[in-house]
């Protein structure tokens, strides 16, 4: 590719992070639709969970295929289809007839998705040549998730509250097309050199043993889980997940490198990844939930509540760089964990100072995980290996979420008694002790993967590198 003038890098960069912008925001602003979408189309809260597990968990399966494939076929052309579907995706979404068509078609937009962030990722790897120029450049990609998160629960809030929560999809269709036009027009199209090997039955294994396990954990407090359905798709994930690990050891290219788990940094960070993201997946959840249906507030006074765990992320999330990661991590344990606590006292009156303060402690530990989290995954790894390392990590992130909507929404559907509204706070009460589990393992990770034991494993397995690929 032709080295490009300052000005088109930047208009490229632009262009992908507007793609990020779409495939991040649609987390918080549909989060904050939950309540009004329950209403119209008569959800239950297994249904609720399904609207955004069905986007994190193709997300999650996908992320990795979509890298390796556009890095295979052009990335210019697959991030083109991937914005082109996702818009598709979008606009089917707005005018979904029932809930399972709007699950339906989420999926739809998560397969677009898939195709847009690892692409739009590569795309400016190869863009900014220089590496203090790119540093800069990702460092602008990062903060883009920061605005999403910011701007997400205020503008789905208001769009819900203004026009319906069909709204929150329509947003996504000017700004996709824009963005496809603009990519046609600036982005050169690029391949890479040496492509992974598609790993087709390492991917399916994947797809049943996520999709499995987040059926079962969403469907159980429904069906029993001494019932024929749960135990069938429990028998199904264990089995997929053997399935996996014998078909990704003796891959010469697997889609998820086992190898890379001896290093404790990066196995580390992978579970940091799951707990982080699972905590946001479920503050999120039960958060909207609580907002409007225990206390009444409209969409947009919701949005106006979260706004300070919003804003802490995107001030703090920047700042994660200019100390090691061990001292982000362990803050991030610290926010997630005293947060949770405090979210455990939760009632049906709880001040608003209480409630933007637990936001702010919540927000500030998000803020600090999020960029340690590659950061630490990818320590010690060779720069061959760097961006399967991270794309591993970025998976993780989606997998947490989906596990921590599955699992919040479950523990609320098998404790609510009586009305929705009065018995939602009491059973939501475990949830929160769940959250706060995830915020200690934080806590505790940081400071077991950042230490000098632990980054001795890291370059272990980084001499190994051309013995896990060849």
């Amino acid at each position: 590719m032709d080295e490009l003038t300052k000005h088109r890098r930047y208009l490229v960069l632009a262009i992908c992070c507007s793609s990020l912008f779409l495939v991040s925001i649609d987390n918080t602003i549909v989060n904050v639709a939950l309540p009004s979408i329950r209403a119209d189309l008569n959800a239950s809260v297994a249904g609720l969970q399904w609207i955004i597990d069905a986007y994190t968990l193709v997300l999650a399966a996908l992320l990795m295929l979509g890298g390796s494939s556009a890095d295979r076929f052009g990335r210019k052309r697959f991030f083109m289809i991937g914005t082109a579907t996702f818009v598709l995706g979008s606009l089917l979404c707005s005018v979904a007839p029932s809930l399972g068509w709007l699950v339906a078609f989420r999926t739809l937009q998560a397969v677009g998705g898939s195709m847009m962030n690892p692409v739009a990722m590569s795309i400016i790897t190869n863009t900014f040549t220089d590496p203090k120029e790119r540093a800069g450049a990702i460092g602008v990609w990062g903060g883009v998730v920061g605005i999403s998160m910011a701007g997400g629960p205020l503008i789905g809030g208001a769009l819900v509250t203004s026009a319906g929560w069909q709204s929150i999809f329509w947003v996504n269709v000017p700004i996709g097309l824009v963005a496809l036009f603009m990519t046609w027009k600036f982005v050169p199209e690029s391949k890479a050199a040496h492509a992974r090997r598609f790993d087709p039955v390492g991917q399916v294994l994947m797809i049943v043993l996520l999709a499995s396990l987040v059926f079962t954990i969403i469907e159980a407090p429904a069906e029993g889980w001494s019932s024929t359905v749960i135990l069938a798709s429990a028998s199904i994930a264990v089995l997929s997940l053997l399935g996996f690990l014998y078909v990704e050891s003796r891959q010469k290219e697997p889609l998820v490198e086992l190898g890379f788990f001896r290093s404790v940094p990066f196995s580390g960070a992978t579970v940091i990844a799951v707990c982080a993201f699972a905590s946001l997946g479920g503050f999120l959840f039960l958060n909207t939930l609580y907002l409007q249906d225990v206390r009444g507030f409209s969409p947009l006074h919701a949005g106006l509540y979260t706004l300070p765990m919003a804003l802490m992320t995107l001030v703090f999330a920047p700042i994660t760089g200019s100390r090691g990661p061990r001292f982000s991590l362990v803050v991030a344990g610290v926010g997630l964990t005293v947060s949770s606590i405090m979210l455990t006292q939760l009632g049906p009156d709880t001040s608003f100072m209480w409630l933007a303060l637990s936001y702010i402690v919540f927000g500030i530990g998000f803020g600090m995980v999020n960029a340690p989290i590659t950061n630490t995954a990818v320590s010690g790894m060779p720069r061959s290996q760097a961006g399967v390392a991270s794309a591993i990590a970025s998976t993780s992130r989606q997998v947490g979420q989906s596990l921590g909507v599955a699992v919040v929404g479950s523990i609320v559907t098998a404790g609510l008694v009586g009305s929705f509204e009065d018995g939602f706070v009491d059973a939501a009460q475990p949830a929160w002790f769940v959250m706060l589990a995830a915020g200690v393992t934080v806590l505790v990770l940081a400071v077991l993967t950042t230490g000098h034991w632990a980054r001795g494993t890291a370059q272990r397995v980084a001499d190994r590198a051309p013995e896990l690929v060849s």
